[in-house]
Formats: C-alpha cells, sequence, structure tokens
C-alpha cells in the first residue's frame, strides 16, 4: 500500500520504485517524494554513493519533515540506510499522516476524525453502507463504491451492487478508480476480505487518495466555476457593451429620422391637413416615444449597471465609442424635445390660424352668397328700357323706385366692403384657397362697379325722359287750357256767321255790317290764336316723333284734337265772307 502510495507521488517526477526498503537508503528518492508530495524544493543532495552521503540526504528529508512540525520517534537515518523495513515503513506512515491526512479538515475535525466524518457524510444516503473505522466499515466494497458513486456517478450504478459480493465491489471500485480517477491499487482485495481485521493504516492511506481526488477535482471544479464567473461576467459585460452601442445606435437613428418630421412646416395646410398631422403627432407620442423612453432608460441602466461591476471587478471604465456616449444621447433627446415642443406650438398656432382662416372663409362664402343673391337681375332691371313706354305718372312712379333701389344700394356698399376686407385678410393670412377666394371678390367688386354705373345712367334716362314727358305734359295742358276757349269761340262765331236776321231799316243793317266789321277785325288776333295753339300741336309732334314716345299725342286734359280746331277756324274763315256778301245784298234790299 506505502509502495503504491509513494509511486502515486514519485510518477508526477517521472520515477517509481519497486522495494520501499532499498530504494530510500540513498535519500535521493526520498527527498524527491518530499519536495513533490510538498511542492517545496529541498537542500541540495550528495551525490556520493559512500553511507555517510546516504546518511546526509535522508538526514535533510528528515530534517524537512521535522520542520512541518512532525516529531520522528525512533527514526534514524542510520535505520533508514540499513534498509530497516518497520522504520522504513513507520517514516512513509508519518509522511502519509502529515502530508495526506493531517491536511483533512471536516466541520473542526482534523485527520483521522475528519477523513472519516467525510466518509460519513459521503456514504450516508446509501443502504448498506455504515462507516465507523477504517478496518471493517470497507471490507465489503461498498463503501469504496459509495464514495465514487457520490462524486462520479457516470461511473458505476450503485444499485446494481450487492453487500454479498465483496470481491466484486472491492475489484470494480479499485479498477473504477485506478483508470478514472489515477489512484493506483493499493489494497489486495482477497486481504480485505479474508482478513478479520483489515490495517488500518493501509485502507486509511488509500480512503485519503479518494479525498485528495475528489477534494482536488472539487477545487479545479471551483476554479472553473470561478473562471467561468468571471468569463461569465466578462461576456456580460461584453454584451452590456455590445447592447449599449446598439441601443444608442438604434436611438440616435430614430431621433435622426424624427427630427426632419418634427421640423417639417409646410404652409399650404388645409384644416383637414392640419388634423391629420395633429392625428399623427398624437400618435407618435402615444405609441412611438413611449418605447423609445423605456429603451434610453434601459440604455442608460444597462450603461450604469456596467459601469458598476468594471469598478467592482478593478476593471477600467467603459468609454462608449465616439458620438455615443450618455451626454451624447441626452443632448440628442434635449433637441428631440425641443423639436417637439417647437412643433406642438406651432400645430397649435398653426391651427387657431386655419380655424381662423376657415372662418373667414365661411364668413366670405356667407356674405358672398347674400350679396350675389341680392344682386341676382339687378343688372338686367337697370340695362332695361321699360321706361320708354311709360306714362307721366308711370314714370314718377318708376322713378321713386329707382331712389328706393339707390338708398338699396348705398346700403349695400358696406357689405361689398366687409366681403374686401374678409378677402385682404384671407390673403394676410395666406388662406391655401386664394385664387379662388381673389378670383369671387374680383367678381363681385366688378359687378358693384357695373351697378354703379348702370344706376347712373338708368337715373340719367329716367330724369331725361321725365323732363319729355313733363315737357309733352305741359305742352298738353297749355293746348288744353287754349283750345278749349278758342272752340267756344269759334263755335261762337259760326253760329253768328249764320244767324239768320230780319232788318226794317237801312240803320238796323247797318249795325249789323258795323258790328260784323268789327267781328273781322278781331280775326288777326285769332288768328295769331290759332298758329299759336297749332304750334303747340307741331312742337308736341315733333318731340313723340324725335323720341319715339309711345302715346305722347294723346292729351289727356282734353277731347279737343287739333283736326277739330283746325276744321272750325277753316269753317269760319269760310263763312265770314259769305257773311259779308249775305249782309251787303241786304244793306243794298234796304236801300
Amino acid at each position: 500500500t506505502f509502495t503504491a502510495w509513494c509511486n502515486s507521488h514519485l510518477r508526477k517526477a517521472g520515477t517509481l520504485i519497486e522495494s520501499i526498503e532499498e530504494e530510500f537508503r540513498n535519500g535521493l528518492k526520498l527527498m524527491l517524494l518530499l519536495e513533490v508530495i510538498s511542492g517545496e524544493t529541498l537542500p541540495r543532495p550528495d551525490r556520493g554513493k559512500m553511507r555517510f552521503h546516504k546518511i546526509a540526504n535522508v538526514n535533510k528529508a528528515l530534517d524537512f519533515i521535522a520542520s512541518k512540525g512532525v516529531k520522528l520517534v525512533s527514526i534514524g537515518a542510520e535505520e533508514i540506510v540499513d534498509g530497516n523495513l518497520k522504520m522504513t515503513l513507520g517514516m512513509i506512515w508519518t509522511i502519509i499522516l502529515r502530508f495526506a491526512i493531517q491536511d483533512i479538515s471536516v466541520e473542526e475535525m482534523t485527520a483521522k476524525e475528519g477523513l472519516l466524518l467525510w466518509c460519513q457524510r459521503k456514504t450516508a444516503p446509501y443502504k448498506n453502507v455504515n462507516v465507523q473505522n477504517f478496518h471493517t466499515s470497507f471490507k465489503d466494497g461498498l463503501a469504496f463504491c459509495a464514495l465514487i458513486h457520490r462524486h462520479r456517478p457516470d461511473l458505476l450504478d450503485y444499485s446494481q451492487l450487492s453487500k454479498d459480493d465483496p470481491l466484486h465491489n472491492l475489484n470494480l471500485a479499485f479498477d473504477i478508480a485506478e483508470k478514472h480517477l489515477d489512484i493506483p491499487r493499493m489494497l489486495d482485495p482477497d486481504d480485505l476480505v479474508n482478513t478479520p481485521k483489515a490495517d488500518e493504516r493501509a485502507i486509511m492511506t488509500y480512503v485519503s487518495c479518494y479525498y485528495h481526488a475528489f477534494q482536488g477535482a472539487q477545487q479545479a471544479e471551483m476554479a472553473a466555476n470561478r473562471i467561468c464567473k468571471v468569463l461569465k461576467v466578462n461576456q456580460e459585460n461584453e454584451r452590456l457593451m455590445e447592447e449599449y452601442e446598439r441601443l444608442t445606435s438604434d436611438l440616435l437613428e430614430w431621433i435622426r429620422r424624427t427630427i426632419p418630421w418634427l421640423q417639417a412646416r409646410q404652409q399650404d395646410n388645409t384644416l383637414a391637413d392640419l388634423q391629420k398631422k395633429l392625428e399623427e403627432y398624437r400618435s407618435y407620442r402615444r405609441n412611438h416615444k413611449p418605447p423609445r423612453v423605456e429603451q434610453k432608460a434601459r440604455l442608460e441602466t444597462n450603461f450604469n449597471t456596467l459601469q458598476t461591476k468594471l469598478r467592482l471587478s478593478n476593471r477600467p471604465a467603459y468609454l462608449p465609442s465616439e458620438g455615443k456616449s450618455v451626454t451624447d444621447i441626452a443632448n440628442a433627446w434635449k433637441n428631440l424635445e425641443g423639436c417637439e415642443k417647437s412643433f406642438e406650438e406651432w400645430l397649435l398656432s398653426e391651427m387657431m390660424r386655419l380655424e381662423r382662416l376657415e372662418h373667414l372663409a365661411k364668413k366670405f362664402k356667407h356674405k358672398a352668397e347674400i350679396h350675389e343673391a341680392w344682386t341676382a337681375g339687378k343688372e338686367e332691371m337697370l340695362q332695361s328700357q321699360d321706361f320708354r313706354n311709360c306714362k307721366l305718372n308711370e314714370l314718377k312712379a318708376l322713378k321713386k323706385k329707382h331712389e328706393a333701389f339707390e338708398s338699396d344700394l348705398a346700403a349695400h356698399q358696406d357689405r361689398v366692403e366687409q366681403i374686401a376686407a374678409i378677402a385682404q385678410e384671407l390673403n394676410a393670412l395666406d388662406y391655401y384657397d386664394s385664387a379662388t377666394i381673389n378670383s369671387r371678390c374680383q367678381a363681385i367688386c366688378d359687378q358693384w362697379d357695373r351697378l354703379g354705373t348702370l344706376t347712373t345712367t338708368r337715373r340719367n334716362h329716367l330724369e331725361e325722359t321725365e323732363k319729355l314727358l313733363e315737357k309733352i305734359d305741359q305742352l298738353h295742358l297749355e293746348f288744353a287750357k287754349r283750345a278749349a276757349p278758342f272752340n267756344n269761340w269759334l263755335d261762337g262765331a259760326c253760329e253768328d256767321l249764320v244767324d239768320m236776321f230780319i232788318v226794317h231799316t237801312i240803320e238796323e243793317i247797318q249795325g249789323l255790317i258795323d258790328a260784323h266789321n268789327q267781328f273781322k277785325a278781331t280775326l288777326g288776333e285769332a288768328d295769331k290764336e290759332y298758329q299759336a295753339i297749332m304750334s303747340l300741336v307741331q312742337e308736341v309732334q315733333h318731340i313723340a316723333q324725335q323720341y319715339k314716345i309711345p302715346g305722347g299725342l294723346d292729351n289727356p286734359y282734353t277731347t279737343l284734337t287739333a283736326q277739330v280746331i283746325s276744321g272750325k277756324w277753316g269753317e269760319v274763315k269760310k263763312l265770314v265772307p259769305q257773311r259779308d256778301g249775305t249782309l251787303q245784298n241786304e244793306l243794298g234790299k234796304q236801300q
């Protein structure tokens, strides 16, 4: 057992021993063994082959053992050099205790007690295993198999083992330990089974190899875990760095694409277009920006977490790529929020402007429609020649009606000015459909100017026609006033000129002749009156024909006509010489 134990260490130095009492006699392999198991360098050995050289080398080994706090009782260099097997085995056992067993510590128990407690703890869950000592408790081999299975369950199937087959159990454990755990066979299965009480030191030595193999594996696993943990931390740090870079690039790119949209200022918007843009902005604030706010928060959290981890692991602080620092992100975000604020202010002012424009446009349309409805047919009315067929009283009625229209027109002047003012304000506020507004306003203003011109023209025509009709009316009235007495005079003259007379004396007839002469003396004045009356009729006829006044010859003041007066005047002029002849005949008769 001790030889196998020594070889398990010496092979690390590239050598082995076959006889433990012979090959340690010169002290060289003993010193080499101590260097391997301690990891320290012993004093340079003597290379001579004489006895005192060997004793010196063994003493150097024993001094080293003593320096580790081990008391070597009754073990001297001479016994070792002389090949005393008992002393040599005692020395090896001392070395095993010091370097393989003494350092075992389980719950404040050390050495043998610690190793026993370790075995008990590891094998506790296993059936048919009850480790109470280092001789009988290991005879059936199940304790060895349980230790192997506890740490390497992949190497054997414990459930298939039987307490009744100790040789199989021991051989299986020793084979697996040698093949997979690099623990050489140190015990003989037959000796363990057939010896009533196995060698406790041999079993302790062999079990200590299990302890160191598994504890070493555990320590290696712990070291590997620590390395993995460090690697995991590094990988996590790398992941955080990559995620920070990715999130930063994505966020900055999103900000870069969003700012131009927020800076766009389209002036020829309709209210519907602006409402749509407002909805898009609300959607941006509700749906698009919140994930970016979370992304920015996660990005800052990742950055702070990464810097904390790097500081705790004594690693240099992380420096982001150029243009991707937290300050750069904060500046870009601040710029974004500034653009949002200005965009909101622009939206509100533009909304108020367009609402004002929409209100003005509706007001313009309403007033324009009212005005156009009022002016409908007015031009045709003003261009009408209806006054040409009117009599004086009808013309005066038309003139009154026209004066009322002129008053109404003057009242509508204010509405036209309001329409023009609204159109001017719409132009000043950059109304999107200013062309239509201007065209309609221009049409209204042009029509208004035409209405004014036509109104003046119609008024002038009415006044001129009124003067003509009044002139004709005055002539008719004058005719009526002068024709009536003249007609009566003509009737009387005709009666007098045809009146029968009876005379008996020359004096009587002479009196009639004198009276007739007096009558003839008045004919000159009568002729003047007749000419004056006829001139009135002629003037009426001239005016009526010149200005084509229908019904202008009809005299409303009298039924007498120029033909009647002219006929009677002709009759008087014809009767006067007849009367002259009659009177002269009668005078001759009387004479």
